[in-house]
């Protein structure tokens, strides 16, 4: 190679990419979108679970599952399987409006 071309490579050498930055990755994006995905299921996992109680305890509440054979006593299955109200938002909003304990009244 003649000097010329030399210092044309030269020149142009800072341009050239370097192979072990090319495919840089960071793990700290990774950790924040897992545990951003993670924290999502649970909030849905425990918003689920708080459906299917509040359900239940409007069911209770409101006498839907009476065993019709049994005056006084509960029917499990249709515990399971009821639908209190018509629509599951239902349950999550009253459910997250009313979160103080109620104190049951002495005889």
């Amino acid at each position: 190679m003649s000097d010329v071309e030399q210092k044309l490579l030269k020149i142009y050498d800072g341009s050239k990419p370097v192979d072990e930055e090319l495919f840089e990755t960071s793990h700290i994006n990774q950790v924040a979108w897992t545990l951003a995905v993670v924290l999502a299921g649970l909030v849905l996992w425990l918003c689920i679970a708080l459906i299917n109680a509040e359900n239940q305890r409007y069911a209770l509440m409101t006498n839907k599952c009476a065993d019709p054979l049994f005056k006084g006593e509960l029917d499990e299955k249709c515990l399971v399987t009821v639908r209190s109200r018509d629509h599951w938002w239902e349950h999550l909003g009253y459910a997250m409006t009313h979160v103080t304990r109620s104190t049951p009244t002495k005889k």
